[in-house]
This record gives structure tokens, C-alpha cells and sequence, in this order.
């Protein structure tokens, strides 16, 4: 049977620099995906990647 998944999402407020801002923005652009993508995929990255 199909089931539709839709995975939980949480609002969260950070604070971020301009500069940074601009050249995720930027990137996401680029690349055609929206900045929450893109920062979503980032963090993952990070987490994935993180010296223990």
C-alpha cells in the first residue's frame, strides 16, 4: 500500500552572520534548492563529519 511519509519539522530561531547568510543564499541559488535545504543538508554534513 502507498503511504505518504512526512518527516516531523521543528521552527527554530538562530542567529547566523550576514555574510554567511548571503553566500548560503547564494549557493542555494546556484544550485537551485531553498536556503532551508541547504542548511539542512549542511548540518547533516557537519554532524556526519564531526571529529569525536
Amino acid at each position: 500500500m502507498f503511504k505518504i511519509e512526512k518527516p516531523e519539522m521543528i521552527n527554530k530561531t538562530f542567529r547566523i552572520p550576514a555574510e554567511l547568510v548571503q553566500q548560503m543564499q547564494q549557493v542555494a541559488k546556484d544550485k537551485g534548492v531553498s536556503l532551508n535545504k541547504l542548511v539542512v543538508q549542511c548540518c547533516e554534513y557537519a554532524l556526519k563529519h564531526l571529529e569525536e
